[in-house]
């Protein structure tokens, strides 16, 4: 699938998609009430009739421009422990081949940007060689937020106990580790390619989460990273994840971003959304909604 931003073209390169988890779980704030209030766009798209579980895509966003081949957070990647989260261990999935069918070779890359360096947006970072993670794009240079990887780091150096910081751990040593040869930090509001590109600090779900704008030709478009991991946010921006690391700045970004992206009429291309994937903002109610396009 494909979008327009002005002239560029920005294409969806997916992993794996589907009911892969329980909003009791997912959703601190959960209730199934209000799911049933917003039956007649939820489902089936955005969440499984059967289970009740909410449906996620794990994709990658390549934006083309005349000049340059950008690739936005790289899902979970091949070959990797990344046990006991089990459905996301040793994969094996076609998005190298993909990322080949969309017209683009590994080498073709010019720039990797992670939206955050959680498991599922830095994994085809690097790619198994011969025994080794090797970087999967060798001409490009990795993108970062400094704050986020100092976060990282610092958990990498002192938390080992829990699952989930163990996941963590395991996946900056294979997948953000090997590549820092090629990778530039960045701090606050920083320009990659002039009156094209921006990067916005987006604290919240991680204490450097960012937000990547892209414009062209008056139109705006904004890359999310998990500002949003489900459309029912865009409605309920008060809903936090499980995995929010700082609960009450990830509500107030993920509040200003929709209003923003409703404001400017911006083209939003969350990391996670099901059904149409991306899609315009407008306000509803005490929140908001998405028309996908």
């Amino acid at each position: 699938m494909q979008w327009q931003i002005g002239n560029l073209t920005v294409t969806r390169i997916e992993e794996m998609i589907g009911p892969m988890f329980d909003p009791v779980r997912f959703f601190p704030d959960y209730d199934p009430a209000v799911f049933e209030q917003h039956r007649d766009w939820l489902y089936p798209d955005h969440v499984e009739e059967a289970t009740g579980r909410i449906i996620a895509s794990m994709h990658s966003w390549l934006v083309e421009t005349p000049h340059h081949k950008i690739l936005i957070d790289t899902c979970i990647g091949n070959d990797k422990q990344r046990m006991p989260y089990k459905n996301w261990h040793q994969m094996n999935t076609p998005w190298l081949q993909n990322l080949k069918q969309a017209g683009v070779s590994p080498e073709d890359i010019d720039y990797v940007m992670c939206t955050h360096l959680h498991v599922d947006h830095v994994g085809w970072n690097t790619r198994l060689d011969n025994g080794q993670w090797v970087p999967t794009f060798p001409n490009a240079r990795y993108i970062f937020s400094k704050d986020e990887f100092d976060f990282w780091k610092h958990e990498r150096e002192t938390q080992a106990e829990e699952t989930f910081a163990q996941v963590n751990n395991q996946t900056f040593d294979d997948s953000v580790l090997p590549i820092m040869h090629l990778a530039d930090l960045v701090e606050g509001e920083t320009e990659l390619i002039a009156d094209l590109l921006r990067i916005c600090p987006a604290p919240g779900h991680t204490p450097g989460s960012i937000a990547i704008e892209l414009s062209d030709s008056g139109s705006l478009g904004v890359f999310t990273g998990d500002i949003c991991h489900h459309p029912i946010q865009v409605a309920l921006p008060e809903w936090n994840s499980a995995f929010c690391e700082m609960p009450e700045q990830a509500r107030a970004t993920r509040r200003n971003i929709l209003n923003r992206c409703c404001d400017a009429h911006a083209l939003v291309l969350p990391a996670h959304f099901g059904g149409g994937f991306a899609g315009h903002i407008r306000e509803s109610g005490k929140g908001f909604r998405i028309d996908f396009d």
